[in-house]
């Protein structure tokens, strides 16, 4: 089952930090400069933390990753720019 996740980091160093950014592009959409949104499975969250927890430093860095409920997610409330992410159509032939 998927879920709607609110992700979020402060890494100091730059590398570090477009490494993470890097893989983030790679599950979800960036809606501000270190925050993404993803649509993902546990397969898929498990991946992505695994990528993740390679490219930080536990001493410096933080990542967060906010699950939301599909009740939740459906009351995202954006002002000004953006709209909420939402889990693409692909039909597979």
């Amino acid at each position: 089952m998927k879920m709607f996740y609110t992700i979020c980091y402060d890494i100091r160093d730059d590398g570090r930090r477009n490494q993470v950014a890097k893989i983030l592009l790679d599950f979800g959409e960036r809606v501000q400069f270190s925050v993404f949104e993803a649509i993902l499975d546990a397969d898929q969250l498990q991946l992505l933390k695994k990528r993740v927890a390679k490219a930080l430093d536990p001493e410096e860095d933080s990542f967060r990753a906010y699950p939301l409920c599909a009740n939740c997610s459906q009351r995202i409330e954006v002002m000004g720019l953006g709209v909420v992410t939402q889990d693409p159509e692909v039909i597979v032939i």
